[in-house]
């Protein structure tokens, strides 16, 4: 029965009044936290994705695969919200667990984030490093070749079958590309940490200039775009039918299933949504600021998406958009003014670099709530003397996050993240069903409307986005969860403090 120790709620409220004697400075309002949000979500899912899965899953209708994301992440920030105002401490998705289902759970899922924040670092800051790239050779300045990518590559040509257990998994080797090491994601991971380790204020006073200048330019974009439109809608007509091309013939190529397949490959614009929450602790006023944080977030962003979807596919067909920048591409095939493809360069760098340093500061303050509770060794809770930040947490996290970046591929890095936060957001929203039956007498300053159903509707739509997600991923997952089993069982479990109470 020690998997299913659970840590009283008590203890959770109790923790989260360290205030700023011995605990996390609360230096966060409630438009720090949207800003946090929309610099966790507005990232490489829009600027990158959204032209790749219209043109290989969904077409024009790409937009229904944007609001099918935004109705499971509706779902799931209602139920974190809940939380996130009775329990507003540090930890997220792991620390719910633990008060509703137990340690067990609480490790798989707090193992499953530290995935999806490290994997989602490294990824953005690949993707900052070509945009980087990019943008220098505007002015025609160009990195040595050994130094601007990674040293491996998925190689498309081959597939090798992999057996576990009862099942097969088709995926692509690794191969060597001939170079070093891919030198500014790097640099962008190790700069990021130190702005991490200076302060929870200074990070989120940088993040909200990064937001500024993205957000702006996108609203620039989508003027310009529907603007555009309305002086070209023959053009537009042709772009959007039919709106939901015909299926090829395979299962997630275009039809309804292609809507799916790409509402779960998108799911990847909005990894970082939880990172709202892993900063309760931090926040001034979390039983009113959590909630606003939390949907206010949901709410921007999903607008911003739809209308950015609906302008990239009116501009330009969706068999065209299977490219690195699809913005960029989109501006100039209708000729749009050179300062504006140049503003969307720096408004991808500015929505990449926010994205990258909020995963960095989500990842830390997992460890830091595991290791308080024993789970992890005690130095990852250890705060600095002045910054009050979880430091050692922090460097370690920047330091691998640096050294995954500088080698592993961008598509295999994203193969291994929307796994992780569909499992996060399915897990909060059966929790808080859970919490609502064991603990009725709770106090809830906010509370998820409509239950069980809106927590059946989160996890129904989680676990359908997740089915569709590649076997790869899967085997990737399982491989990742091994490792995790082995820890818990080899040293967590015998370190927990957590003692069960009936």
């Amino acid at each position: 029965m020690s998997l299913f120790r659970t840590k009283t709620v008590a203890a959770l409220i109790s923790e989260s009044k360290g205030g700023t004697h011995g605990g996390m400075k609360r230096e966060l309002g409630s438009i720090n936290l949207i800003n946090l949000g929309i610099g966790a979500v507005v990232g490489a899912g829009i600027f990158v994705l959204a032209g790749t899965s219209a043109a290989n899953y969904a077409g024009p209708a790409i937009v229904l695969s944007f609001i099918l994301c935004g109705i499971s992440c509706l779902f799931a920030g209602l139920c974190y919200a809940e939380f996130a105002t009775m329990i507003p401490v540090a930890g997220s998705a792991y620390t719910y667990t633990y008060a509703t289902m137990g340690e067990f759970l609480a490790w798989i899922i707090g193992w499953d984030l530290i995935l999806e924040y490290l994997f989602s670092g490294a990824a953005v800051a690949v993707s900052w490093s070509g945009a980087m790239q990019g943008f220098l050779n505007e002015f025609g300045v160009t990195l040595p070749a050994a130094f601007g990518s990674a040293p491996f590559a998925i190689d498309r040509a081959q597939m090798v079958t992999t057996d576990l257990f009862l099942f097969s998994f088709e995926h692509h080797p690794l191969v060597a590309t001939g170079t070093l090491v891919n030198l500014p994601a790097v640099f962008i991971s190790l700069a990021l940490t130190v702005v991490l380790v200076i302060g929870i204020k200074e990070s989120a006073n940088f993040n909200n200039t990064m937001v500024f200048i993205k957000v702006g330019v996108l609203l620039v974009l989508v003027a310009y775009g529907a603007w555009w439109m309305i002086g070209h809608q023959d053009v537009v007509a042709a772009n959007w039918t039919p709106f939901i091309p015909e299926n090829s013939g395979r299962f997630g190529e275009f039809g309804w299933s292609g809507v799916f397949k790409g509402s779960a490959v998108i799911f990847f614009a909005y990894v970082g949504f939880d990172n709202v929450s892993c900063a309760a602790q931090e926040a001034r006023n979390p039983q009113r600021d959590m909630p606003i944080g939390l949907l206010g977030t949901l709410g921007v962003c999903s607008l911003l998406f739809i209308a950015v979807s609906l302008v990239l596919t009116g501009m330009v067909n969706y068999t065209d958009l299977n490219v690195d920048a699809p913005f960029v591409f989109a501006l100039q095939q209708v000729n749009a003014p050179p300062v504006l493809r140049f503003s969307i360069e720096i408004a991808t760098l500015a929505g990449l670099t926010s994205v990258a340093m909020v995963c960095l500061l989500g990842q830390p303050r997992i460890f830091y709530s595991m290791a308080k509770d024993g789970l992890l060794p005690s130095m990852f809770s250890q705060l600095h003397a002045r910054f009050r930040t979880p430091h050692k947490a922090t460097i370690l996290t920047g330091v691998v996050c640096a050294i995954v970046a500088g080698v592993m591929p961008l598509d295999l890095l994203g193969e291994l993240i929307s796994i992780g936060t569909l499992m996060a957001f399915a897990l909060v929203c059966a929790g808080v069903w859970v919490l609502r039956v064991k603990r009725p007498d709770l106090p809830r300053p906010f509370r998820a409307p409509l239950l069980p159903v809106v927590s059946l509707l989160g996890v129904g739509t989680c676990v359908l986005q997740m089915y569709m997600l590649p076997g790869d991923t899967w085997l990737r997952l399982a491989i990742w969860m091994g490792l995790g089993f082995v820890i818990y069982f080899g040293y967590s479990r015998r370190h927990s403090k957590v003692v069960h109470r009936h």
